[in-house]
C-alpha cells in the first residue's frame, strides 16, 4: 500500500480537487439513469462549442482540426471528437466509459392491484445483492412514449415535494423461514415489485374493482397524460431516491448511486471537454449497457461507434476502405471503468498486494475476466510503460491492481470490445467501496487523480 496522496496536496490542489468533486456530486445526482446521463453531457459539450455531426453528414462540410462534434446515438449512448492536427489514420487517443447501472426496470405490463395495494411489477438488471433493495426509499425515472410520438419525461422522488416508493420487507419476528434462505434467495426477484399506493379513488359503485389501482392511473393521467397503455412503449427505471452526499465525518469521500460507472463517465468527459488544441484527435465515448454484456444497439458491441469514425475519417478526406482500420489499429484508448477498493472487512477475497486502495490514486487493470483470465482484455506490457511513463511526467499518482482473489470471482468491462478492433486498451478508473449496492462509496482524491490521468492521457498518449 502506498502512501495516502492527501499528504501530498498543497492548497491548491485540494480547492481543484474540491471544486471537481462538488461539479461530479451534482452531475451525478441529476444523471441517475443513461438517457441523462447523455442530455446532460450534450448540454455540457455545447456550452464549449461542440456540434451535432450529423450537421457534417448532412451538408456534406468537410471537418478540419479544431472542430468538435458528438454522434447521439438513441439518447443512450454518445460518442464525441476533438479533430486533431495529426493524420487521424495515424490514431486516435480515446476515453470510454459506461452509463448504465444496476437498477429495477418496469416490465412492459407493470401496474396491478392486490389486497387493497398498487404494485410495479420489476424485472432487475445487471449484477445486484436483491435483498440490498427492500426497504429503501426508491424514485422513478425514465420516459413513456405515447403512440402520437411525444415523449414524456417521468421523474418522481427525487425534489423534496416528491413522494417515493419502495420495496416492502418481511417483519423478523415472523422471518424465521426467510432467514434460513441462502442471501441470494432471501429476496426473489419476482418479489421486487414496488409499493406504490393504496387509496382507491372515489367512487360511489361498490361494485368496481381496482380502485387502488385506478386512482394510481387517474394520478398519472393529471400529471403526465398518460394512460396504462402507454406502459407498453415506456423506459422506467427503479433507482434510489435522493442526491449524491459527501461521505465520512471529514468529508472525504462521496456516496452516490451508480457510480460503477459515472464517476468515470464524468472524469473522462470532463477531462476530454478541458483538454482542447490537440495533435492527435481525441475521443470520449459513453455507452449503455455495458452491466448486461454491452450488448444492443446503445451498447459497446454496436457499430455506432465505428460507423461514426468512418463518417468522420471521410470527412477528413480519408475514403479509402483501409482508413478506419488504420486508425484504430494506431489507437490508443483507457477503459474508464471502477476497481474493487479494498475493503478490510472482507479481506478474505482480497489478495493485498494487488488490490487498489483508497487515496492512493487512479487505478490501471492489466485485465479483467475471472478466474483463468476468462473474458479479459490484457494489456500490452510496451502499452502499460508508456502510460507510466504518461503518468510519472504529468504528477498522476496511480496504482495498479486486479479485481479481488484469482478464484474468488472477477468481472469485465468494454476494454475487450475495442481490444478487438485492434486498439491499445487498458482498465483505468476509481477505486469503490460497496459496488453495485443502491449507494457506492468513492474516495475525492481518487476522483482527482483519475481526472489528471485522463487529461494526461489526451494530452500525451
Amino acid at each position: 500500500m502506498k502512501e495516502n496522496i492527501w499528504s501530498k496536496y498543497n492548497d491548491d490542489d485540494i480547492m481543484t480537487l474540491n471544486e471537481i468533486c462538488d461539479e461530479y456530486r451534482n452531475f451525478i445526482s441529476k444523471s441517475k439513469i443513461e438517457r441523462e446521463v447523455v442530455k446532460n453531457s450534450i448540454k455540457m459539450a455545447e456550452s464549449v462549442g461542440f456540434v451535432n455531426l450529423n450537421k457534417y453528414i448532412e451538408n456534406n462540410i468537410k471537418l478540419t482540426s479544431g472542430d468538435k462534434v458528438y454522434i447521439n446515438n438513441r439518447n443512450k449512448s454518445i460518442g464525441l471528437f476533438v479533430i486533431g492536427k495529426e493524420d487521424i489514420t495515424k490514431g486516435i487517443n480515446i476515453l470510454g466509459a459506461h452509463v448504465d447501472s444496476p437498477r429495477l426496470d418496469l416490465k412492459a405490463s407493470p401496474l396491478y392491484e392486490d389486497t387493497d395495494m398498487a404494485y410495479l411489477d420489476t424485472h432487475y438488471y445487471g449484477g445486484i445483492k436483491k435483498y440490498q433493495w427492500v426497504t429503501l426509499p426508491l424514485a422513478l425515472h425514465g420516459v413513456v412514449v405515447k403512440k402520437n410520438g411525444d415523449v414524456v419525461n417521468v421523474v418522481i422522488g427525487e425534489d423534496e415535494s416528491d413522494p417515493v416508493v419502495g420495496i416492502t420487507d418481511l417483519l423478523p419476528h415472523l422471518g424465521q423461514e426467510q432467514m434460513k434462505k441462502e442471501a441470494s434467495k432471501v429476496i426473489e426477484g419476482e418479489k421486487l415489485d414496488v409499493l406504490i399506493g393504496s387509496m382507491p379513488i372515489k367512487n360511489n359503485s361498490k361494485e368496481e374493482k381496482d380502485l387502488i389501482k385506478k386512482n394510481i392511473l387517474n394520478i398519472l393521467k393529471n400529471k403526465y397524460d398518460i394512460e396504462e397503455d402507454d406502459f407498453l412503449s415506456a423506459e422506467i427505471e427503479v433507482v434510489p431516491a435522493g442526491h449524491a452526499r459527501d461521505f465520512g465525518l471529514d468529508r472525504s469521500m462521496i456516496m452516490a448511486y451508480g457510480q460503477d460507472d459515472k464517476v468515470c463517465a464524468y472524469t473522462s468527459l470532463k477531462a476530454f471537454l478541458d483538454v482542447d488544441n490537440v495533435e492527435r484527435t481525441t475521443s470520449c465515448i459513453l455507452v449503455d449497457k455495458e452491466e448486461i454484456g454491452s450488448v444492443g444497439s446503445t451498447g459497446m458491441e454496436s457499430s455506432f461507434y465505428e460507423d461514426a469514425l468512418r463518417e468522420i475519417c471521410s470527412l477528413l478526406g480519408h475514403d479509402e476502405v483501409t482508413a478506419l482500420s488504420r486508425t484504430l489499429s494506431n489507437s490508443f484508448m483507457l477503459s474508464s471503468d471502477v476497481n474493487a477498493a479494498y475493503d478490510p472487512l472482507y479481506s478474505e477475497v482480497m489478495d493485498k498486494r494487488s488490490a487498489s486502495y483508497f487515496n492512493n490514486g487512479v487505478v490501471f487493470c492489466k485485465y479483467t475476466g475471472s478466474r483463468g483470465k476468462s473474458g479479459s482484455n490484457d494489456a500490452d506490457a510496451e502499452y502499460i510503460a508508456k502510460l507510466r511513463k504518461i503518468m510519472d511526467d504529468n504528477k498522476v499518482n496511480f496504482q495498479i491492481s486486479e479485481l479481488g482473489k484469482v478464484d474468488a470471482g472477477g468481472g469485465g468491462t468494454i476494454a475487450y470490445i475495442l481490444a478487438n478492433k485492434n486498439v491499445n486498451v487498458i482498465d483505468c478508473g476509481v477505486g469503490v467501496l460497496s459496488m453495485h449496492a443502491p449507494w457506492e462509496v468513492t474516495a475525492k482524491a481518487d476522483i482527482y487523480e483519475a481526472y489528471k490521468c485522463y487529461v494526461a492521457f489526451l494530452k500525451d498518449a
